[in-house]
């Protein structure tokens, strides 16, 4: 093999060394979309339902939680071991693999009777899902020849966002003709069209590289014991045990981040988090989850729990949020070609601020506007903010660590909307009373700690790679 084959095959170029063919690349655009959107959705379509899992499986709110918990904890603990494994084995047969086990979990889900069985399920769903979450913006990168590679990034990273915060709408449609199995049912023949695409997408190069297993392992402790010890501080779990668990997630990662530290291309992609711009994109993309997900699991105990909505009106009333944010998002996108995203983040992240500062002082007895126009205040704030972040950071990568990119933009996103879970679960335990404007208090925290994360790349960098969060276009 010559050098420049060799460095295509490093490069994921088999073949196509500036994007596929037509009509090859439209089927492996929407195989994409689809799959994302599939399990993205699939990460928050059960919260609206868990108040009603909750009653018919008999188990408490704060138990009910772990339906959304189980799924985002085990997809956050295998992102990174995924990732990798899509350098070392190909992109395109790792998406093929965690889609199908992703149907096959959903279908386990759809029939589970307990809420062991059920968060079993839910579980392996998670991994599925990492599958296709971990390698499909690297799949993105070898789809769409180089000049249109801004536009492929923000096609996905839209579909992320919105598809992250449709679920409830999505699931009050559901919820008005059938129950909450279907919630998981639907999954499987969308998940069959998607699996039938697969073949489109492009066969990338492979590293040569063997699997750190030792590092996969390390990673899974220190996310598991960090997400179990937070958790543990909800249902009231001893100091002495939380400080344990914390304490081990804190010594798993150290010891992660001395194993991988001088290798070329480390599990854990600490030679992409020397780069600043790909650093404070994450922090910045970490914190902002958070904030999400508190409010998407708290607010539906909220609605039907304190003010008593049904099922089909918590999904309509939490709509007005990702409505706005598919209408703001593309303008996001547009205008981050001439923009430094640190502005267009930041001014994002202020306005889900306010968003949420308003919901959680909303009146004993708000009427349906008073929740409308506040979840529309959300919505625009977090439609400013997804694509620009996620441009940046994944064009802050070099081409040849697309999947270490990859794997730490879906492990940031997912981790914090695991921890966004547990503290929210963590305020309903803490104040019954008041759980959920406790919670909105805390998602306010996040967002303008994100906000200030992303104020900071404004600063000059002093890096190349830095071009790409200061509205460079192609």
């Amino acid at each position: 093999m010559t050098v420049a084959s060799d460095a295509a095959a490093r490069d994921g170029q088999a073949g196509y060394p500036d994007g596929l063919p037509l009509p090859q690349r439209y089927w492996a655009v929407m195989t994409i979309l689809c799959g994302v959107s599939l399990t993205v959705v699939g990460s928050s379509i059960a919260n609206v339902a868990l108040p009603t899992i909750a009653r018919d499986l008999h188990t408490s709110q704060a138990a009910s939680i772990w339906v959304a918990n189980a799924f985002q904890l085990a997809a956050s603990v295998t992102l990174l071991p995924v990732a990798s494994l899509g350098e070392i084995l190909g992109y395109r047969r790792v998406y093929w693999v965690g889609l199908a086990v992703f149907a096959l979990a959903s279908l386990g889900c759809a029939l589970s009777d307990s809420l062991t069985t059920l968060i079993v399920a839910r579980i392996v769903q998670g991994i599925g899902a990492s599958g296709v979450m971990a390698v499909s913006p690297a799949l993105v990168r070898f789809i769409y020849p180089k000049h249109m590679f801004g536009r492929g990034i923000g096609l996905n990273v839209l579909t992320v966002g919105v598809s992250s915060v449709i679920g409830p709408s999505l699931a009050a449609a559901i919820l008005a003709v059938a129950s909450w199995q279907w919630l998981f049912a639907i999954n499987v023949p969308i998940g069959i069209v998607a699996l039938l695409g697969a073949p489109s997408l492009p066969v990338t190069g492979r590293s040569g590289q063997g699997f750190d297993v030792a590092a996969a392992l390390l990673n899974a402790l220190a996310v598991g014991l960090l997400i179990v010890g937070v958790d543990g501080i909800a249902r009231g779990d001893s100091a002495a045990v939380v400080a344990a668990l914390l304490l081990g997630a804190v010594a798993a990662g150290y010891a992660l981040v001395r194993r991988e530290r001088g290798k070329a291309a480390p599990l854990l992609p600490l030679d992409l988090l020397r780069i600043p711009l790909f650093a404070l994109s994450t922090a910045t993309s970490l914190c902002s989850y958070m904030a999400l997900m508190i409010a998407f699991v708290t607010l539906p105990f909220y609605l039907q729990d304190t003010l008593g909505r049904s099922q089909v009106e918590t999904g309509l009333l939490m709509t007005p949020w990702p409505l706005v944010m598919a209408l703001i998002a593309p303008l996001g996108g547009r205008v981050s070609d001439r923009y430094p995203a640190g502005i267009l983040c930041g001014i994002g992240l202020v306005i889900l601020a306010a968003g949420l500062l308003l919901l959680a002082i909303l009146p004993s007895q708000p009427t349906a506007l008073d929740i409308v126009w506040r979840m529309l205040v959300c919505g625009i704030g977090f439609g400013f903010f997804q694509v620009p972040n996620n441009r940046a950071l994944i064009m802050s990568a070099p081409a040849h660590r697309s999947g270490g990119a990859s794997g730490m933009l879906a492990t940031a996103r997912n981790l914090g909307m695991t921890i966004g879970a547990a503290l929210a679960a963590l305020a309903l335990a803490l104040f019954p009373a008041y759980g959920t404007g406790a919670a909105l208090l805390i998602g306010v925290a996040c967002a303008l700690a994100a906000a200030a994360v992303s104020f900071v790349r404004l600063v000059d960098l002093g890096s190349p790679a830095a071009e790409a969060g200061r509205g460079v276009s192609e």
